[in-house]
């Protein structure tokens, strides 16, 4: 989906943004921006997870550190009885080098936060500030959850094995993603299947060798990959049912050395999305026997190397509707609401939702007028700032509504 793709929408409305948020949004940037000039990547996260903790020590929110090595859970209990709703956050960057040139622009050579996950942790912080502020105008536990290693290899199961949704239980998740594929002022809510489950690959074919001229002496590698590659896209075409979305990609092919050799080895990696629970199991299998087969007929051996990452993130329907009750109250106006919002991207979110009920939804945070409008994990990605303070409402609200 492209901003040009979307209805148009009115100019963003921050009256209902409440003045006490409101006036958070310098500290909002500020902390967003320390978080952006100090990228760390998945399970290296100290001096991030340093600052949070600091942070929430100041506030005088108490939080417990160190689980799945880096992440951080604030707990905020209100004097009154109620249900646990957890609020998930990722904190780690991406390995790109970022050619914004902003004051704020990543310190850390090679690593940026281009996915707005510092976003993701300002609108946390501000969330778990105002909520002990005025946690007696709700019923309940909240618990935020800072992850580390969301991009890769993944954080949210080894806290969820480490007992974070424990103790108390959460009954319910819910996170945001900023997304540059909306607006400013719009949300991208929809039950059932919002991102897809990740599967990745490596292959390498063997087969024989020898000079340009003589193929008759060889077995190329070359060759049989590209049968292979151009094979794969069958599964998609004519295996899955053509009411299922899903991708198979190969996003790397290495062979040879040179241009009058043919190749003894190639290399090919690649990722494979999917929507559907049920198709877990099925692409691995269909692609080795492709890649058996094709293998067989020229005469080459293989080795496959496959690997499920995450699951698809599945939103339940109760969570989902208050989220967007939320969004109506906060965006004002249907049109800013946008149902049809999915993408084959993963996340591993989904491991929280598998374990509660929650909703995981995208927050608009493009702008064509101040030229945020690049895609995520692109080494010029910016966002919005506005968005930080409506992040921090949105929580807010989706807390006085579940622990009501």
């Amino acid at each position: 989906m492209t901003l040009s793709s979307l209805p148009q929408i009115p100019s963003v409305n921050l009256s209902h943004i409440r003045l006490d948020i409101r006036s958070l949004q310098s500290k909002l940037v500020q902390w967003r921006r320390q978080f952006h000039q100090r990228p760390e990547l998945g399970f290296k996260e100290q001096a991030t997870a340093a600052f949070i903790a600091k942070t929430l020590t100041e506030m005088g929110i108490p939080h417990q550190t160190g689980i799945a090595k880096t992440g951080i859970v604030a707990t905020i209990t209100s004097p009154h009885q109620g249900p646990v709703l957890g609020i998930r956050a990722d904190i780690d960057a991406l390995p790109i080098q970022e050619e914004n040139q902003v004051p704020y622009r990543s310190q850390n050579d090679g690593i940026m936060h281009a996915c707005g996950h510092d976003g993701h942790t300002a609108i946390a912080l501000g969330t778990a500030y105002y909520l002990w502020q005025h946690r007696e105008h709700f019923k309940g536990t909240v618990k935020i959850i800072f992850q580390p290693a969301e991009e890769s290899p993944g954080g949210a199961k080894p806290m969820i094995e480490e007992g974070v949704l424990k103790n108390p239980d959460v009954d319910a998740i819910i996170g945001l993603h900023l997304w540059n594929n909306l607006p400013l002022g719009t949300v991208g809510i929809r039950s059932g299947a919002l991102m897809a489950a990740v599967e990745c690959f490596n292959l390498d074919i063997f087969g024989k060798g020898g000079h340009g001229a003589m193929p008759h002496q060889t077995v190329d590698s070359v060759v049989v990959s590209a049968q292979i590659i151009n094979a794969l896209q069958t599964i998609v075409a004519r295996n899955v049912n053509p009411l299922d979305s899903a991708v198979v990609t190969v996003g790397k092919l290495h062979a040879g050395t040179g241009l009058n050799v043919i190749a003894d080895k190639a290399r090919m990696s690649g990722t494979v999305r999917y929507f559907n629970p049920d198709l877990k199991g099925y692409f691995g299998q269909r692609i080795e026997e492709i890649i058996a087969g094709i293998c067989q007929s020229f005469g080459a051996t293989y080795e496959l190397d496959y690997w499920w990452l995450y699951p698809p993130v599945i939103n339940d329907e109760k969570i989902a509707d208050l989220v967007k009750s939320v969004a109506l109250d906060v965006i004002e106006t249907p049109t800013g609401i946008v149902p049809s919002c999915q993408t084959m991207g993963g996340e591993d979110m989904s491991f929280f939702l598998q374990e509660v009920p929650g909703c995981y939804f995208f927050l608009g945070s493009a702008n064509q007028d101040k030229g945020f409008v690049y895609p995520h994990h692109h080494p010029r990605f910016d966002f919005d700032e506005t968005a930080l303070s409506m992040g921090v409402e949105m929580f807010v609200r989706c807390v006085e509504k579940f622990c009501s």
